[in-house]
């Protein structure tokens, strides 16, 4: 598993970034305090304080160079 911590400011950005994860078979999991949602669910994305960032795990064995290179805009 290898986490990273992104920022999602914007509508626009949420709408981009579970479009680029749909992409992969990969699961990813947000982490924002206690809350761990599914970072494929919009409506669950939209239930976390979007003003701070937030830790996104990603659960990969490979192409994990690959994920982070399209997830480059949102990290932190």
């Amino acid at each position: 598993m290898t986490t990273v911590q992104i920022s999602l400011n914007s509508i626009d950005k949420v709408k981009s970034f579970v479009n680029d994860l749909a992409k992969f078979d990969s699961d990813f999991d947000l982490v924002s305090s206690r809350y761990v949602i599914d970072a494929k669910s919009i409506m669950g994305i939209f239930s976390l304080d979007l003003s701070k960032p937030i830790d996104l795990n990603i659960h990969a064995e490979q192409d994990v160079d690959h994920i982070l290179e399209v997830l480059k805009p949102y990290i932190i």
